[in-house]
């Protein structure tokens, strides 16, 4: 199994920020570490093209990312200072998604180490976001031909508003989403299917409901599935809210890889969020994702 990878997912942030930067290159070890991918299997993304951003980003935004031109305001809503190992990152993470689709498409399932990123707007960047790395995949996608149809499933803590805003309302995209219902993103964008989670949800009664829901998915006959995997359902998430276990995440993933694979569905994975102290425990979810891939595949 091919997985995207690469130095540029990690930059350095101010001391005390709050987002857990240091856990890109931790999940990259503890895969080599538990032989879960070997080296062999990690390759570097390219970069994606300005006009391939511009599928799902306005012109005006994506310049303003590559020249610095971006207000305080703007740069305040994505949550990160901005730098030049910024725009490297944010290029980096959707050309990971792009290679781990192309992939999928030709193999079946694939990977990156990175992206979800699912509140980022056509003209705006918020919530860690600066480019929505599943929106572009998604119109990349149809525009060179690759695919008619495109289902997210999108099982991240924080609803896709993101998503929504881009890709919502058309035909040829079904979004599905499972999220905290008291979480961020406040103002939520309406998907396909968004399923409210009350806090303390558990493992039991997420399950339930997954596999009451994922037929929906797959009665829309997708072309290709991008699983945003974030972790942050997990208890011990700092930013979740649900009361997931590390056995209730692996079996989540197990359901949908499963359901993919029946019914002969290629896959790609976004690494979604993951905010558990210590950090450890969100990079042994993380790694839990990938142990289910190579099971079911």
């Amino acid at each position: 199994m091919k997985v995207f990878y690469s130095d540029h997912y990690t930059i350095p942030l101010p001391d005390g920020h709050r987002f857990p930067m240091e856990k890109y290159r931790l999940i990259r070890l503890a895969l080599l570490k538990h032989g879960v991918v070997r080296d062999s299997d990690l390759s570097e993304p390219p970069m994606p093209s300005p006009e391939t951003l511009m599928m799902a980003h306005t012109r005006e935004y994506v310049e303003a990312v590559l020249n610095g031109t971006l207000s305080d305001f703007q740069v305040r809503k994505i949550g990160f200072p901005y730098s030049a190992a910024l725009v490297e990152r944010s290029l980096a993470t959707v050309g990971g998604a792009l290679a781990a689709a192309e992939e999928a498409l030709r193999n079946g399932v694939s990977g990156n180490l990175a992206g979800g990123t699912h509140h980022a707007f056509a003209d705006s960047g918020e919530g860690y976001c600066v480019f929505n790395d599943l929106a572009v995949v998604t119109n990349y996608l149809r525009a060179v031909h690759k695919v008619q149809r495109v289902a997210i499933i999108d099982l991240d803590v924080h609803q896709g508003n993101g998503n929504s805003a881009i890709l919502g309302g058309r035909d040829d995209v079904f979004i599905f989403s499972m999220h905290g219902a008291k979480n961020y993103p406040f103002r939520k964008v309406p998907s396909t299917i968004d399923l409210d989670l009350p806090d303390g949800t558990s493992d039991k009664d997420f399950l339930s409901l997954l596999k009451d829901y994922l037929p929906k998915v797959f009665a829309f006959k997708p072309d290709i599935v991008l699983y945003q995997a974030g972790v942050d359902p997990l208890k011990e998430d700092a930013l979740g809210r649900l009361a997931l276990t590390h056995e209730g995440l692996q079996e989540r993933d197990r359901l949908v890889l499963k359901a993919c694979r029946a019914h002969g569905i290629p896959v790609s994975l976004a690494l979604g969020g993951g905010y558990a102290k210590p950090i450890d425990l969100t990079v042994e979810a993380h790694v839990g994702t990938y142990k289910a891939i190579r099971e079911v595949f």
